[in-house]
């Protein structure tokens, strides 16, 4: 289907599926739980002897001729699938031998479709070579729109063994295919799709200046083509040239605070600040590594506790107070409180709704353990009266995990309830290794529950394995875990998945990250994260470059755009030596792991303290340096300035072509000037080069000078309501302009895409160019 078969098929789908259902209980909301989806072999590009596609409808582990195998080992091979119905594909499962074997897919990619030659990207991600079944998340939205498919196409890439076929075993689909879901999410696609085609057409009869097109298609389709105070500012700067009121439209959308959603795309600058005491009498904890660190985000006070020194684990207790800069000891010594006693290597997380501190877990060397009681004791700690409690003595016993370490622990303040995962379990046996699963603790019943083991894990899900040294963070407003990095057996991984709480489910977002722009494979490094924002930050810690394995311990700041899923690279700092990290003591802090990162969400500020600087020659040195970290981004103001410079650059432009240049000198020399930011070299560099007009515009016949100080160069309509410059326009047949089209219209249509960048995507134009979707054959 296409085009206005589309559209006719949709609706008659949809009211179709309305009118034979039970409207009275169309406002109930459903758990739409993804089901198994049936399907038949389409297509397919070659298969080798009796390896034929068929076979992956069936799931035959122990079978070795259970499978297709490609004819050839080019990447024009493929299967495409048709679905038996209309479906929203969310996962695909892909079986395997119950060995290894050469020709399992390192890489291939998925599509899916309405029709098999109209196909979008759904995944593009590698197998492993286990015997392991695999489950992937299926891109199933785009621009907030459902999208169904009737096809799937699977595109092999690459195989295990080089020069080999490749082999398929199984493949299991698993979606929405309730009719009564699926066409309402096809009628909605395809009216978003027939929208988004006449708004194309509507912005580019706009760009060429065919207003009488414009307005006959708007008033036809009654749709907007942006919101309505960018139609207000594109009349008065692009139709009539209106340069005060168009800086006036663009001061109400700074008032609006509209430009936000571009802010949050400008680059961070990183500012450090060195904590020290001006009081050399105030204490301050020493020097350590392993430690842990929970901010109160209310307060913005820091509690650190515990760590290692470089010869023994701490068991002392602080909290830092932003607003007198300065650190009071809690307890030098927890035991003597009633409290846990020494460790490093452990978790806590502070609780904003209750006040109250949790600690969990903690490392114990190997020749320690036969003369170490190992049992997992869990604790809190009362901030309002200084009180700590043991919860539990052994959490194993009551349902939860072993005594473990280097693990994450978060808390859902909302709901009560503390989330625990991964680390390594201690036993008496140093050699065993055993990874700890995701555990939930409901605070107010104080009760323990296993969600994942490492083992074993829901059937037809994603398989969420456990490592030490990761990262996790808690998104209340999507109540949802983000987990990613981190060290499992001896590989460092850049892998990040989503934990969605209220469903129980597992996406991988990402298999590895640093192939799309993230930080290398990591270990220790630290991450915190602002919801409100809609970004997580991570400071890097031990790193494992691409193809070395190598560990190195780098200084580098990278923030993740939550809803785009984007790595942006804050800053990274090479320099090595002691010499040079010695003359930037006060300056910047050096590369570091077992370090300790945590965030005012309110202060927009993170806090860094201590570490390993990882020094061969010193394997026990720790740091003790206390670190503000700023991200400064534009301010709405520092946007507005930006847009009035590009408004009075254009009016100056002008200005010079119809008026004493005099006058256009003097304005430059206020008017703009005073809107420029002379400190930036390139906004510097615009400026200066603006003199060239002066001398190289003449004023064009016709026009009056006065004409910039009234509403600037008027323009007139010519054929097919294309600009004209009067008797200097010329135009070919069918209304296509000649170069003497007005370059007033198209320089401020430039303007006015310039500006299109400071405000949100929801109220601006489409992005693309409908004569970009023209295809060159």
């Amino acid at each position: 289907m296409s085009g206005l078969n589309d559209v006719a098929e949709a609706k008659r789908r949809y009211h179709q599926s309305h009118e034979s259902g039970d409207h009275s209980t169309s406002m109930v909301p459903v758990k739409i739980v993804p089901e198994k989806l049936s399907y038949d072999i389409q297509s397919w590009s070659s298969h080798s002897a009796s390896y034929h596609p068929k076979n992956i409808t069936v799931n035959k582990p122990q079978d070795q001729s259970s499978r297709w195998s490609s004819g050839s080992n080019n990447q024009m091979q493929h299967i495409t699938i048709k679905l038996e119905k209309m479906s929203i594909a969310h996962t695909i499962t892909f079986g395997k031998y119950h060995k290894v074997h050469v020709c399992n897919l390192k890489e291939f990619k998925v599509f899916g479709g309405l029709s098999p030659s109209n196909m979008i990207e759904l995944l593009h991600s590698g197998l492993r070579n286990d015997s392991e079944p695999e489950t992937f998340s299926l891109k199933h939205k785009a621009n907030d729109v459902l999208f169904p498919c009737l096809y799937i196409k699977i595109v092999p890439l690459l195989a295990w063994g080089a020069n080999f076929n490749f082999s398929i075993w199984y493949v299991e689909l698993r979606g929405i295919c309730q009719p009564e879901i699926v066409e309402k999410a096809h009628w909605d696609y395809i009216n978003y799709r027939e929208s988004e085609v006449i708004r194309l057409c509507l912005k580019h009869f706009r760009q060429r200046n065919y207003q009488d097109s414009f307005e006959s298609l708007q008033q036809r389709t009654r749709l907007q083509l942006e919101d309505s105070l960018l139609t207000e500012l594109h009349r008065h700067l692009v139709i009539d040239g209106n340069f005060a009121v168009a800086e006036d439209l663009v001061r109400q959308a700074a008032e609006r605070d509209l430009f936000q959603d571009h802010i949050s795309e400008c680059m961070y600058r990183p500012v450090w600040k060195k904590i020290s005491s001006e009081h050399t009498d105030v204490e301050s904890p020493c020097m350590r590594g392993g430690h842990q660190m929970a901010i109160d985000p209310d307060s913005g006070k820091v509690y650190l506790f515990g760590g290692w020194d470089g010869s023994k684990d701490l068991s002392d207790f602080w909290v830092y107070d932003p607003e007198t800069e300065r650190w009071t000891c809690i307890s030098l010594d927890t035991r003597r409180q009633g409290g846990p006693g020494p460790r490093s290597c452990h978790k806590i997380c502070f609780d904003p709704k209750s006040k109250q501190v949790y600690t969990l877990g903690r490392y114990v060397d190997p020749d320690s353990r036969p003369n170490v009681n190992l049992d997992s004791d869990f604790w809190r700690f009362d901030v309002d009266t200084a009180v700590w409690t043991r919860i539990s003595g052994n959490t194993a016993s009551e349902g939860g995990p072993e005594l473990i370490y280097d693990h994450q622990m978060v808390v859902d303040s909302d709901t009560q309830v503390l989330y625990v995962f991964g680390g390594r379990t201690i036993g008496p046996d140093p050699n065993q290794t055993i990874y700890s699963g995701l555990y939930a603790y409901n605070i107010n019943e104080g009760h323990w529950k296993l969600i994942r083991t490492d083992t074993s894990q829901p059937e037809h899900s994603i398989q969420l394995k456990s490592r030490i040294g990761h990262s996790m963070l808690l998104n209340p407003r999507t109540r949802e875990l983000y987990i990613f990095a981190g060290q499992r057996n001896k590989d460092y991984l850049s892998d990040f998945y989503v934990y969605e709480i209220d469903t129980d489910t597992v996406h991988e977002v990402s298999r590895d990250y640093s192939k799309q722009g993230g930080p290398d494979a990591g270990f220790t490094q630290r991450a915190t994260i602002d919801p409100e924002l809609g970004e997580f930050f991570v400071l890097s810690g031990l790193m494992r470059e691409k193809g070395t394995t190598q560990e190195t311990v780098k200084n580098s700041f990278w923030v993740y755009n939550i809803k785009k899923d984007r790595w942006t690279k804050v800053y990274q700092n090479e320099n090595t030596g002691s010499a040079y990290w010695n003359s930037m003591a006060d300056k910047e802090p050096c590369p570091r792991f077992a370090h300790q990162l945590v965030y005012d969400p309110k202060r927009k500020c993170q806090f860094l303290f201590g570490g390993n600087p990882g020094e061969m020659s010193n394997p026990n040195l720790r740091l003790d340096d206390f670190w503000e970290l700023w991200l400064v981004r534009p301010s709405p103001q520092d946007v507005l300035r930006r847009a009035k410079f590009h408004i009075r650059r254009q009016k100056f432009r002008e200005m010079c072509g119809v008026q004493d240049p005099l006058s256009a000198l003097k304005y430059l020399q206020t008017e703009l000037s005073e809107v420029v930011d002379h400190d930036d070299p390139e906004e510097s560099q615009k400026f200066r080069e603006l003199t060239q007009f002066l001398f190289k515009w003449k004023p064009p016949v016709g026009v009056p000078k006065n004409a910039s100080d009234q509403a600037d160069v008027k323009i007139q309509s010519g054929v097919g309501g294309l600009a004209t410059t009067g008797s200097h326009g010329g135009f070919e047949q069918g209304g296509i302009s000649s170069p003497g089209e007005d370059k007033a219209y198209k320089t401020r249509t430039e303007l006015y895409e310039t500006l299109l960048e400071f405000f949100p995507d929801s109220m601006r134009e489409p992005k693309d160019n409908l004569v970009d979707l023209v295809q060159m054959n």
